[in-house]
């Protein structure tokens, strides 16, 4: 799963800290929605793993509440999301490409919010989801991260290798399944299911595109 929707910025403009932003009545609401479908469904977990980052530690309590499943979070943090650098340290002329070119371009070079680059991501996060898949100590796991690590890990799965799929979207609190067989085959069941919409009908926009749009309009304002 992805974490369920969130606010990086204060009314008044200012970024809050990616590592303290909590769900918004969206996110929360989207994440109960998750937990309800997996109730119905009647799956249940062995473990749940979370990077350890306030919104997906809140998703996933929310997601087991709401399936009526009671089982403690284990906390990764190398499956955190990509890191930004300072938001004040990019040229004006240069924040669109800051947002959007890590998840367009793909390329490992690429750096997001020019903090860390997608790259280093992949030198942090496969070899977590690596040791992971390893483990004999779950039959069904809840993974909870982030759209950029999600997109690794998709991109692993489906190609069998160091990859990354920047343009496969995944809306707040979207689910995604993977079957994991003997010796690393992996099976991609579905992607990107979001039980609020399940059509995306309301989507017209990518997350970060919607991301940018609200820097720059908080930006305009407090100027």
């Amino acid at each position: 799963m992805r974490h369920g929707s969130v606010d990086y910025f204060r009314a008044d403009g200012s970024p809050v800290h990616p590592h303290t932003v909590p769900l918004n009545a969206d996110g929360r609401m989207q994440a109960d929605a998750a937990g309800a479908l997996i109730r119905q469904c009647g799956v249940r977990f062995d473990k749940v793993i979370v990077s350890g980052l306030n919104r997906t530690v809140e998703t996933a309590q929310r997601v087991l509440a709401a399936a009526g499943i009671e089982l403690p979070l284990e906390t990764e943090p190398a499956l955190e999301e990509i890191r930004g650098g300072k938001l004040a340290d990019i040229p004006p002329d240069e924040v669109e490409a800051a947002f959007l070119g890590a998840f367009t371009a793909g390329l490992e070079s690429q750096r997001f919010l020019g903090g860390e680059s997608i790259g280093e991501l992949l030198d942090r996060v496969l070899p977590a989801f690596d040791r992971i898949l390893v483990r004999d100590d779950w039959t069904n796991l809840l993974l909870v991260l982030h759209g950029g690590v999600n997109r690794a890990l998709l991109a692993r799965a489906m190609t069998g290798s160091r990859s990354f799929f920047g343009r496969m979207e995944q809306l707040p609190a979207c689910m995604n399944i993977i079957d994991v067989g003997r010796n690393d085959d992996l099976v991609v069941r579905f992607v990107n299911l979001a039980p609020t919409q399940w059509l995306h009908q309301h989507e017209h926009m990518t997350t970060m595109e919607k991301l940018l749009a609200q820097y720059l309009r908080l930006d305009a304002q407090s100027r």
